[in-house]
């Protein structure tokens, strides 16, 4: 929605331009170029390392009839030309792979009025000519790769979009973007390495309706100048390192309908100024270190649609006047200091769908009013010490809309309902990890049919994995590691078509939302987005037992495959080379048996090979991406490489070993007779050996 709305701005701009021009734009078939514009673009062309599509000289004589060109008549630019050529005004070349330089050339098209060559590969410094156009309206060069500074001489007199966004530019933003104009509607410097102050000078560009320096190296507070900035309606700062006290004066910016301060240094209070914003939508201040409670203002705010001011440190308990917040659609209060219970009004905000309140202290069930919650489609409940998740899923069951629900890292230490009655049906993503739970996977599970997201880590679920998880033909992600389940893992999961062909669209719950995975050892993974998720299949940390089913080879589209610290026998499928996308393949501690297979060389994209532990022999294949992978990749078995350790003449494979638990105690158990049999020999000839000295002392005394 937010880059909806920054960019119809943009398309509103330029059409508006476009629009006045019509009556003076003539067909540039009928137009022959100007010899100085052709001139120009040859040379443009001559600093590219590559060609323009249909751009050659031996094409046409006639630059207008070029693909990215437009081009007026003299005459109709009131230009005083004996001969009436067509004069290049646009020059529009996005996202056409040109690799190079721009040439100094192009600053002589003193006629041009748009010059948009975003989404390239140009590098190199910005032309200090291409800043001196006096016609120039539109100049966009977002998303390339140059670098240096933006020229501290600026003179566009009639610039309304200046966008050099996603590059590598650095250096201190221009002060002096509005000297010598006042009708600039659109700066975006986002996604750069400016550093240092916000000018003050940016307070002359009067015209100014979205400014985006989102994503630098800024520091200081937010400016005065900023604040005369009356026309103003986005205002994107997010990603900087600016600090201090968030200033009252924002609030002269009575247009604005975005504020995104996130992931900043602001600390203090947020001011209770959100009365004078009558048009603000978007507030969006997370990940800073503000205190405090939510403003009076702005927990009665009847335009706020998404407010987002998760990880701070503000308290108290949530009070949201949800009468007066009749637009209120997404609310992110997570990671806060926040103090339950849980608001029972929620449900009146009738328009709320995306609720966030993980990682507060709410201490409390789940309010019996949820279940009036209609509007409700995500809601994570993660770290906030509530109890009785059966009362909970009672009561979120009827949430009619319900697609998400995250209950983690709550210490419940109960039973994970087994009650038939339950029902979830369009729900998309359950995770309940880290909770402690007993019990085994509920059948009432079963009926979510549109489950594409799984996680019930970390738990303590016994007995099979359902042979019914085959049926979930949109779930491309499933996390049941560290519980005890048992038995052989089901054949129907190799079935699932999401890791098969994964031919889907996945929606969203939320921009504004994170998921995390938390990792044995590690630190856990935080996604932004579902999209993030690769396709996984994580069963590892339990007690399953059996073989591996060979038609996990049709897996196609699975990336990760976790199956360690099991007690999965039989031998590692050739059928696994089929498992075209997989990155992460781990079967350690296990007591698989058997070589591996030579057809494991075909996995281009296999980056995390494992398999320690086992009971396999023979050769390391040494093809492919085998030849990256650590010797602990392969430990605690009978294998052997030219890498490693010479294989023996023959091929007989090894006695069985003892059952293992870890897949360690048998190289312990080996290690101990051997020492036992070291030290026998070593004593022994010890023993030898003093005896002889003895002998030789007495022979040789007066010399010893």
């Amino acid at each position: 929605m937010a880059v909806f709305i920054n960019n119809l701005l943009v398309i509103i701009v330029a059409m508006r331009m476009s629009f006045c021009q019509a009556d003076q734009v003539l067909s540039s078939q009928n137009l022959t170029c100007n010899t100085n514009d052709m001139k120009a673009l040859q040379d443009f062309m001559t600093d590219l390392d590559t060609e323009v599509d249909v751009w050659s000289t031996n094409f046409s004589s006639d630059c207008c009839k070029w693909t990215g060109i437009t081009c007026t008549s003299s005459s109709s630019l009131a230009l005083e030309n004996p001969i009436d050529t067509g004069r290049v005004v646009k020059l529009e070349l996005p996202n056409k792979r040109l690799v190079g330089k721009l040439s100094e050339s192009l600053g002589t098209l003193d006629q041009l009025t748009i010059l948009n060559l975003s989404q390239n590969i140009l590098q190199g410094m910005l032309p200090l000519s291409l800043f001196n156009l006096q016609n120039l309206q539109v100049l966009d060069l977002s998303s390339n790769y140059f670098s240096g500074p933006v020229p501290a001489s600026i003179h566009l007199p009639e610039i309304q979009i200046l966008n050099l966004s996603q590059n590598s530019l650095k250096g201190y933003l221009p002060a002096g973007i509005c000297d010598n104009s006042s009708v600039l509607q659109v700066l975006n410097l986002a996604e750069n390495y400016f550093f240092g102050t916000i000018p003050m000078e940016l307070g002359n560009c009067s015209s100014l309706q979205q400014l985006s320096l989102n994503m630098n190296d800024l520091s200081g507070g937010i400016t005065e100048g900023i604040f005369r900035l009356r026309n103003l309606t986005s205002l994107n700062l997010q990603v900087n390192k600016l600090s201090g006290p968030l200033s009252t004066g924002i609030g002269n910016l009575s247009n604005l309908v975005r504020l995104d301060i996130s992931a900043n240094r602001f600390t203090g209070t947020i001011p209770d100024f959100f009365h004078k914003f009558v048009k603000l939508k978007f507030f969006v201040a997370h990940s800073n270190s503000f205190t405090g409670f939510i403003p009076s203002t702005l927990s009665n705010s009847p335009t706020i649609t998404l407010l987002n001011m998760r990880n701070n440190s503000l308290e108290g308990p949530i009070h949201l006047n949800c009468s007066a917040m009749c637009s209120l659609a997404s609310l992110d209060l997570g990671s806060n200091r926040f103090m339950g219970p849980i608001p029972n009004n929620l449900p009146s905000c009738r328009r709320l769908n995306n609720l966030n309140i993980a990682r507060n202290k709410m201490g409390s069930l789940v309010p019996e009013s949820f279940k009036d919650f209609h509007s409700l489609s995500y809601l994570s409940l993660s770290n906030t010490s509530i109890y009785n998740l059966s009362s909970a899923l009672k009561t979120l069951q009827h949430c009619q809309n319900l697609t998400t629900l995250v209950i983690s890292e709550n210490i419940l230490n109960e039973e994970l309902p087994a009650d038939p009655t339950l029902h979830f049906h369009k729900l998309k993503i359950l995770v309940i990890a880290n909770c402690r739970l007993t019990g085994s996977i509920p059948q009432w599970l079963s009926h979510s049919s549109q489950l594409q997201l799984l996680d019930l880590s970390w738990n303590h679920l016994s007995g099979k994995i359902p042979f019914w998880f085959g049926n979930f033909g949109l779930l491309f992600y499933m996390d049941l590691s560290n519980n005890v389940l048992t038995e052989e893992i089901p054949k129907s999961i190799t079935a699932l078509r999401c890791f098969i062909d994964r031919d889907i669209s996945l929606e969203e719950p939320s921009p504004d939302f994170p998921l995390f995975k938390k990792k044995f050892n590690a630190k856990g993974l935080q996604y932004n987005k579902l999209q993030s998720f690769p396709p996984t299949l994580d069963l590892s940390y339990n007690n399953l037992s059996g073989h591996i089913w060979p038609e996990f080879g049709n897996l196609r589209k699975l990336h990760v495959l976790e199956l360690q610290f099991n007690n999965i026998s039989g031998s590692i499928p050739s059928s696994f080379s089929g498992m075209s996308s997989i990155e992460t393949l781990d079967m350690s501690h296990n007591r698989l048996a058997g070589t591996i297979p030579a057809s494991l060389v075909k996995l281009s994209f296999l980056s995390n090979f494992n398999v320690s532990d086992n009971q396999l022999y023979g050769e390391i294949p040494t093809a492919g991406q085998f030849s990256t992978f650590p010797h602990s990749s392969f430990q605690g078995n009978n294998l052997c490489s030219d890498q490693a350790s010479r294989c023996p003449l023959n091929d007989e494979p090894p006695s069985e070993r003892p059952n293992q638990s870890s897949g360690s105690n048998s190289i312990i158990n080996s290690g101990f007779f051997i020492a036992m049999a070291i030290g026998f020999v070593f004593g022994f000839s010890s023993s030898i050996i003093c005896c002889n000295i003895k002998k030789l002392k007495s022979l040789f005394k007066f010399s010893l």
